[in-house]
């Protein structure tokens, strides 16, 4: 059954009365004009059913330790049932835009792991966004806890006002943002499950938020599925084909064993390197137009420099890279293969033993297993669950 949460005229406002001063007894008026669809109880944000792969750490080298080891939540905003189901109401919300067509979700699309199919997103003008959209999927697995591609934000909850005040994505103050929070009427209960109280600030919209964001994890790809069968990810897979299977050994193994060393900049079964930070990986020689996190940390270590994002979903989230330059998974493993440029801040991690970036020199076959490999990551369940789809 789905519970019914009215948008009220502004004619009808001062209907909006506190019934009961007890909490449990807590009314408001059914003054039907248009409807959300939400569930009559909340849908559990909070449970999740973890793989043992994602609490208990088994690979080696810097970087690698348990997913849930890098759990990003502050201490002030644990995630709750209803916090979430307001965060996700907040997220697709197209009138939190200067003219009422686009939400968060207009660039993060369920359907496309939370990234954008586009290279660019467009704003609500028209513009297009200067980055292409990153996955939302594991956020709360980045230890480092910083976000957007040059990590301009120093955690999740500043992060998802950001994108409010730019003024091509949404183009709204966030006074702006809380009055017209305020003048929608499906929010004051949405508001009171959540916090206690009716009141809407900037930063319980900002908790809210980070909330549902912090709640969309992947557990149940392919990969997933296997890697519960055996006991190290080394180990061959019984659900996988032989060709996946020597796609994660390339994915796996560092050069020097016949691998691709890949792990080491996706690191943990999350594959969302939560230690190692911004790294640079040879898109180019230098960088020019867009000088990455050194733009927001003007350390010379950080020039042209960007976050590595998780590469659950990954085969949902094309194009790739923090400009959508490849449109396609055999474009970026090319790239590993034979295309790194020696960038001055050029990643260790893709260099040889004389300092020049790496060439893994993979066959076409390999090149294809790697690819099916990636594949395996993908968790339909992300793009299909209702819990993350739009409640307008």
């Amino acid at each position: 059954m789905m519970l019914k949460i009215f948008k009220l005229s502004l004619a009808s406002a001062f209907l909006f009365v506190l019934v009961a001063c007890n909490k449990d007894d807590f009314r408001f008026p059914p003054i039907v004009i248009e409807e959300l669809n939400l569930p009559e109880m909340p849908f559990d944000y909070v449970t999740v059913n973890l793989p043992a792969h994602l609490t208990t750490n088994v690979l080696q080298g810097p970087g690698q330790n348990a997913a849930v080891d890098n759990d990003n939540t502050p201490s002030d905003n644990p995630t709750t049932n209803e916090g979430a189901t307001l965060g996700r109401v907040l997220f697709y919300d197209k009138n939190l835009s200067a003219n009422g067509t686009i939400s968060c979700a207009s660039c993060h699309k369920q359907e496309h792991g939370f990234s954008d199919d586009a290279v660019l997103s467009l704003g609500f003008d028209g513009g297009n966004t200067r980055r292409h959209s990153m996955s939302l999927v594991n956020a709360t697995w980045y230890g480092r806890a910083r976000f957007f591609w040059d990590e301009r934000a120093a955690t999740l909850e500043d992060q998802v006002l950001m994108p409010f005040q730019d003024p091509v994505e949404m183009g709204m103050t966030l006074d702006q943002v809380v009055s017209t929070v305020q003048s929608k009427l499906y929010y004051p209960e949405l508001f009171y499950n959540a916090f206690g109280t009716a009141e809407v600030t900037e930063d319980r919209i900002a908790k809210a938020l980070a909330q549902f964001v912090r709640s969309i994890v992947s557990v149940d790809s392919k990969y997933d599925q296997g890697r519960a069968m055996v006991n190290i990810p080394t180990n061959n897979f019984p659900n996988f084909t032989a060709s996946e299977n020597n796609g994660k050994r390339i994915f796996f193994l560092p050069k020097n064993l016949g691998g691709g060393g890949c792990i080491g900049c996706h690191s943990t079964e999350a594959f969302i390197n939560p230690d190692n930070g911004t790294t640079n990986n040879g898109l180019d020689i230098e960088s020019t137009d867009d000088l990455g996190v050194f733009e927001a940390i003007p350390n010379p270590a950080f020039y042209g420099t960007f976050k590595v994002p998780s590469l659950k979903n990954i085969e949902l989230t094309a194009p790739y890279m923090h400009d959508g330059r490849f449109a396609t998974l055999e474009e970026v493993v090319e790239h590993y293969n034979s295309g790194i440029q020696n960038h001055p801040n050029l990643s260790p991690a893709l260099k040889d033993a004389n300092g020049l970036p790496i060439r893994l020199n993979l066959s076409e076959q390999e090149k294809t297993d790697l690819v099916n490999f990636l594949k395996t990551l993908t968790d339909e369940s992300i793009a299909l669950d209702e819990r993350f789809s739009d409640p307008f």
